[in-house]
């Protein structure tokens, strides 16, 4: 049963598409015999003919993740894309660990455990990049006894 300019005239009055009209199968008789807005209208009220809603996009996909990458998972090897200078540059990888060294070496000056002319070589030695870390920079010290006990 063709019920088309009905289902149009619905969709104006209920400001949706067509294809978000739904009309009640056992009432397609009495939507047939509707002709004018009034009629239409007045099938609304009594529930033969409703809105559909609307279809949305669920986002429990995402959130779970969201969630999975916040607790370090998804990160591996098959999941980079880009070389390791590009997922942090260079740069910032020498600013973390110039930082950590020469916190550390301030920390050992101000203890008295090296004393100021060793302290400044090994700051510019830190500063050449002679050492890559901490443990590499404890490491010269227990080497060439530089730390005072």
């Amino acid at each position: 049963m063709d019920v088309s300019i009905q289902r149009k005239l619905a969709a104006e009055i209920l400001k949706c598409g067509i294809d978000r009209v739904w009309i009640d199968p056992t009432q397609l008789e009495r939507v047939k015999m509707a002709m004018t807005k009034d009629d239409i209208r007045s099938l609304i009220k009594d529930g033969v003919i409703k809105k559909k809603q609307k279809k949305g996009i669920s986002s429990a996909r995402v959130k779970k993740l969201k969630e999975q990458k916040k607790k370090g998972r998804r990160r591996g090897p098959g999941s980079r894309r880009g070389a390791a200078g590009a997922r942090t540059p260079p740069k910032e990888k020498w600013m973390a660990t110039i930082r950590a060294l020469r916190k550390t070496l301030k920390y050992l000056r101000d203890t008295g455990k090296i004393d100021t002319k060793v302290y400044r070589k090994l700051y510019r030695m830190a500063k050449g990049g002679a050492f890559r870390s901490k443990s590499h920079l404890f490491l010269y010290m227990k080497e060439h006894d530089l730390l005072k006990q």
